[in-house]
């Protein structure tokens, strides 16, 4: 008996303490263990109570994992087993121990407001989940959370950063995660159907202890005022989760911007997605959009590898600038996140299926990597700074970008309407360099096209917030372009699209002056046309690039 009150002491200490740190309303778990049997309930106030008596500790700690068949799952695809799922994570959390779904388990999870917060290594193994989404609680609540014990913490003293600056005056405890905004200055200030007033000056970059910037991930922006500095610090471990076949039912709201996170997501640096699969059921004749089933946001050092993954059906609604619209559906969504890696990644869906939305969204994202995977598009709305494309096959959206840095595509086949398409929508502009080599560009993925190669549209009469700037470099080497399939009066392919057709002569005036690209190098660029790559249906617009070939 003495040894059962120094235990339940100690625990009750425990959760005390935990909940002390943090007002983190996920962590609203109140664990005990009173010498009775192990069970998950809710109070009147919807929280989860959680007791685990006290031989159940003893030998969940021995084993050093637990099941969610140990707080009352049922995995019988009927049952909603949310709480049991939530409470394993939390007594895992709490204990340091693996978390294990039970072999051949199929988990329903239902509409109910509740999230499962994940701080230690999961293997959802060979486990089924079916999330049903056609009646939800809170279509902003995560399925799965994970997140790191650590906390963010305010910065003072820093009233300015310059770009490229490479160290900031600070000690910290451990490498962080730095964002910064200025809330005086608006970037990101969209043009077109889905027009806005742009968003506050964000960043975000990593620093060692001793206040060293990160250069792989440089700071972007001169920042003249600071409204809010934080700092994150990095785990140093890696968490990993693995295997898990999940299933979402889709929502059937109505068709306009109320975008569904019943997701996983990730908010803590230093993770490892491996054996994972998504896939979408009852998509109907309406739906809203979805913000990313893995959710990468506010972290760095993100690898997600042999994953296959689903395209969402696209729907349209009316825009902000009062027209019809296609809205934008996720599979995968990267925000404010660093060093962020696809391996071995698919979908399920046709990539070339234009009825299904791009799979992935991101915004003030640096060093996005795929690798070796096949999916219908890469995009950056919101600038990404340094990306690479290799060895892998993208579908009808192609590549999408804007941003900073270096965009290498190298041993990949891309199959959308142009190599690389810099999106208008936020001013066309790529402040650094493109390298293309040893790919093969298949223009609208076959269907007859008058191919080019970098395309994006720029009037010069729209205030982005920045200066706009086309890749000062591009050099393509070892491309073969598979345009056999053309209209009649096709002229060949072009390395630019017509940016601005009004542009033609010198009595067209930017009010916001567009930095056009200062040299192209071509290596080995082939067609199966046979006719030869040309500048531009606009070439007054490229008269001063310098083209060089071998």
């Amino acid at each position: 008996m003495i040894k059962y009150m120094l235990l339940l002491f100690c625990l009750l200490s425990w959760v005390l303490v935990a909940r002390g740190q943090t007002k983190d309303p996920l962590e609203e778990v109140v664990i005990t263990s009173l010498n009775k049997k192990t069970q998950v309930s809710t109070n009147e106030k919807g929280q989860l109570q959680v007791n685990v008596s006290p031989k159940d500790v003893l030998t969940f700690k021995a084993n050093g994992w637990v099941r969610y068949s140990d707080f009352g799952a049922r995995g019988d695809g009927k049952t909603d087993d949310i709480d049991a799922i939530a409470a394993t994570h939390a007594f895992a959390n709490q204990h340091g121990l693996l978390v294990k779904a039970d072999e051949g388990a199929t988990y329903y999870i239902g509409g109910k407001e509740r999230t499962a917060l994940i701080r230690t290594d999961t293997d959802f193994g060979t486990a089924a989940f079916l999330i049903d989404d056609t009646e939800v609680q809170n279509r902003n609540a995560s399925v799965f959370m994970v997140s790191s014990s650590l906390q963010p913490f305010t910065l003072e003293g820093i009233s300015s950063l310059k770009r490229n600056q490479e160290k900031i005056e600070v000690s910290l405890p451990a490498s962080c995660l730095i964002t910064v905004t200025n809330a005086n200055v608006k970037h990101y200030i969209r043009f077109g159907l889905n027009q806005d007033n742009g968003a506050e000056q964000t960043d975000i970059f990593v620093v060692d202890k001793n206040g060293h910037v990160d250069m792989d991930a440089p700071i972007i922006w001169d920042f003249e005022q600071i409204t809010a500095l934080t700092a994150l610090p990095i785990d140093e471990d890696t968490l990993k989760i693995t295997g898990g076949q999940f299933t979402t039912i889709a929502n059937r709201a109505e068709s306009k911007y109320t975008y569904y996170s019943r997701n996983i997501a990730i908010r803590r640096s230093n993770v490892l997605v491996d054996g994972l699969e998504h896939r979408i059921t009852g998509e109907g004749d309406q739906g809203a959009p979805y913000g990313g089933f893995l959710n990468i946001s506010d972290c760095s050092y993100v690898t997600v590898k042999n994953t296959v993954l689903t395209g969402h059906k696209t729907y349209s609604t009316i825009g902000s600038a009062g027209k019809p619209v296609s809205m934008g559906s996720y599979d995968l969504s990267i925000n404010r996140a660093l060093n962020v890696s696809f391996v071995n990644c698919s979908q399920t869906n046709d990539i070339d299926d234009r009825t299904y939305w791009g799979i992935l969204g991101s915004n003030y994202c640096k060093n996005l990597l795929y690798d070796h995977c096949t999916f219908s598009r890469f995009d950056a709305h919101k600038g990404v700074a340094n990306a690479t494309i290799r060895n892998s096959t993208l579908g009808h959206m192609g590549i999408n970008a804007i941003g900073s840095g270096t965009l290498i595509v190298e041993n990949s086949t891309i199959r959308g309407r142009s190599l690389i398409n810099l999106r208008s929508d936020y001013g066309s502009t790529w402040q650094g360099a493109f390298v293309i080599r040893n790919c093969l560009f298949v223009p609208e993925g076959g269907k007859p096209a008058s191919a080019s190669l970098i395309s994006g549209s720029y009037s010069g009469q729209h205030d982005f917030g920045y200066t706009c700037y086309m890749p000062e470099r591009i050099t393509i080497e070892n491309l073969h372009i598979d345009d056999s399939n053309h209209p009649q009066d096709y002229q060949g392919p072009a390395i630019f699209a017509d940016f601005n057709p009004q542009m033609t002569d010198d009595s067209y005036q930017e009010k916001f002056p567009y930095v056009i690209t200062r040299e192209v190098i071509l290596r080995k660029v082939t067609t199966a046309s046979g006719k030869a790559l040309r500048l531009s249906d606009n070439p007054f617009m490229f008269r001063e690039v310098k083209v060089d070939t071998d």
